[in-house]
């Protein structure tokens, strides 16, 4: 089997198995999983949860109020613990750890997720074990990814991964909750997330991470998108990341979409939020979506939010879904001006201008 990337993201209610405390026990089985497939030459990187849940245990279960401050001392604490029983767990392998600690906003700023792949590959080059969490310690609800299933998405766009693992304490994605209803079947292969499949997902279940089912059916959208295949499936199946990796039929599996995008288009799908939207006509969508063009002012219909000059919108069809996502050359206020206007009148009407298009193709993902 040649040696592919894969991101092995491990939700709260797997490393603790439900319960208030780390489940050692379990944690050291993945671990030897993760070592097997690395001494078979492939590249693997950790998504880790639980740094709360570790700092908590640590300091006895104290009861605190759940401010801000509190749960940021409590991910500082943890995270400490955290990287510690990882580091003690892969020893036992003769492997190395690297710990990375992330947030939105070295995913949003260019250079900052540059500079976050680079270590990331010096890393996987030198065949250390990257361990990534969310930096929950300075992390605010305004930086914040939200979620480690979202982070891992992201984090194997940037190590351009083949496979991305979502392990949790489900099977996998099911016709109905499983919970309430007993013919509920498990969905095997997922080709299309379409708003129907988003119904199906659920909330966390364990109540202890900040994961459920929608942020998985979420990070299995982006990920597939950047051309990689994703999987979620229960953390206890016996050798379940090996079988996963061979190919098994485990849980429920989104084939990566056809085209891998290059390195640019993997950043505006993983790193900005949309920051607005910009409504097109049916000949803008054409032209966008059938041959490729880039978006000129003229296709704009109606703009809404506000935002700058070289941030990320939705662009949305007249049916009012997001078509596609890109880095605007305008702000909202100069597309106000110029949206149904030719390219050549960009200049006449603002007195300045950016070049004749609103959204390169070069900064446009299709969705």
């Amino acid at each position: 089997m040649k040696g592919k990337t894969i991101v092995v993201k491990l939700g709260t209610s797997v490393l603790t198995g439900g319960t208030r405390h780390l489940d050692r026990a379990h944690m050291v089985e993945l671990v030897r999983q993760c070592a097997s497939l690395h001494r078979a030459g492939h590249q693997i990187i950790v998504v880790t949860s639980a740094a709360i849940a570790a700092g908590r245990e640590h300091l006895g279960f104290p009861e605190l109020a759940g401010t801000m401050a509190n749960k940021q001392m409590l991910a500082a604490v943890g995270q400490t613990q955290l990287i510690q029983t990882w580091q003690s767990l892969f020893n036992l392998y003769g492997l190395h750890v690297g710990q990375i600690l992330l947030t939105r906003a070295d995913l949003e700023d260019r250079e900052r997720y540059l500079n976050a792949r680079d270590t990331l590959r010096a890393l996987l080059d030198h065949r250390i074990i990257p361990v990534i969490n969310e930096n929950d310690a300075v992390a605010t609800n305004e930086i914040k990814v939200g979620d480690n299933d979202n982070l891992s998405a992201r984090a194997a766009i940037l190590a351009e991964a083949d496979l991305l693992i979502l392990l949790t304490d489900q099977k996998g994605l099911f016709t109905a909750d499983p919970r309430n209803d007993p013919k509920a079947q498990l969905i095997e292969e997922v080709q299309t997330i379409d708003d129907t499949l988003r119904k199906l997902a659920g909330g966390s279940i364990g109540g202890l991470g900040t994961g459920g089912m929608a942020t998985k059916l979420q990070a299995a959208d982006v990920a597939r998108r950047a051309g990689i295949d994703v999987v979620i499936a229960t953390g206890q199946v016996p050798e379940v990341i090996g079988r996963l990796a061979e190919g098994d039929r485990i849980g429920t599996r989104f084939p990566a979409l056809a085209t891998p995008l290059e390195s640019r288009k993997r950043w505006i799908l993983a790193g900005p939020p949309p920051h607005g939207e910009i409504h097109i006509d049916a000949g803008a969508v054409k032209a966008v979506r059938e041959k490729g063009s880039s978006l000129l002012p003229k296709g704009i219909v109606r703009i809404e939010g506000r935002f700058r000059r070289g941030e990320a919108v939705r662009i949305v069809n007249p049916e009012g879904r997001e078509l596609a996502r890109g880095i605007c050359r305008y702000d909202a206020l100069d597309l106000n001006r110029i949206k149904g206007q030719h390219s050549e009148q960009i200049e006449s009407v603002l007195g300045y201008g950016y070049g004749n298009v609103a959204i390169h193709r070069d900064d446009l993902v299709l969705l």
